[in-house]
């Protein structure tokens, strides 16, 4: 497809951007380098006080299929995917996280896929790259995953996430000012299989390379576990149900994040 011919996209790529001078440009080229070339990208920028802007802006002059969008008050990861998925025309939408990036046939292989299964909703493996070192951990999609199994554990990697967009529109991410302790995609996908649909089907392939940080929120083990707390009681369970299904939760993150940081291989450059 000629990238500078407009098009109606098959998929829209959310992306949020928030202070990510030294990662957004390895994300964005990694959507650029897809086999599936009618995509469109939807940048959210969210008032950073770095390079971020000037990096966004590099890419909308040179592709078409790239959107810029600027918040006029800051809204947070949750406010910016939700912004981009109003402006979103494709049927499907994928979410990209600034500091993360696709093998070049992610979206030619996740829209055959849910082609195949006639899926409303699907995800893929995870792979994870921490300062520079890939693990040789995986984690994997499950082909069917119910409401029950995602209770247990979050597998779902928001950027491995394709959805149709009318059930995004009808489930956007929460925004409040307790947002910082709250799992605002987990609470998402959970509401989509309890109330739409039956399964979200897994497509075993890591197509989704997971880039690490200690900075970020998913970093930090005790955050995450108040994260997934209040998540389980915005969907509506009580304190004491929450705080066992935490536990649970917590010894599962404990586990995969002991695989992850004991089987990290030599550190490589970050390409897809």
């Amino acid at each position: 497809m000629d990238s500078q011919k407009p098009t109606i996209p098959d998929v829209s790529v959310i992306m949020p951007a928030f202070q990510a001078e030294a990662t957004i440009q390895e994300s964005i080229e990694s959507v650029l380098a897809q086999s599936h070339k009618c995509w469109e990208l939807i940048i959210v920028f969210d008032s950073s006080t770095d390079k971020t802007e000037q990096i966004i802006q590099s890419f909308v002059d040179k592709d078409i299929r790239v959107h810029s969008y600027t918040q006029d008050v800051k809204l947070g990861v949750a406010g910016s995917r939700n912004t981009g998925i109003a402006k979103a025309r494709g049927e499907w939408i994928a979410f990209l996280d600034s500091d993360d990036l696709w093998a070049v046939d992610k979206l030619e292989k996740q829209l055959h896929f849910m082609s195949e299964k006639n899926a409303d909703i699907s995800y893929t493996s995870t792979a994870y790259l921490r300062d520079g070192a890939r693990s040789k951990y995986i984690l994997r999609a499950k082909k069917k995953l119910s409401y029950r199994q995602l209770m247990k554990q979050n597998i779902m990697s928001c950027s491995s996430v394709m959805v149709r967009r009318d059930i995004a529109l009808k489930h956007p991410f929460f925004q409040g000012e307790s947002i910082k302790d709250f799992a605002e995609d987990y609470a998402v996908w959970l509401k989509i299989l309890r109330q739409d649909v039956d399964f979200a089907y897994g497509l075993d392939e890591p197509l989704l390379i997971y880039r690490m940080s200690y900075k970020s929120r998913g970093g930090r083990l005790l955050r995450v576990g108040v994260m997934v707390y209040y998540t389980y009681r915005h969907i509506g369970y009580g304190f004491f149900i929450s705080l066992l299904f935490t536990l649970r939760y917590s010894l599962r993150s404990i586990l995969k994040r002991f695989s992850i940081n004991t089987t990290l291989e030599t550190k490589v450059e970050c390409t897809t």
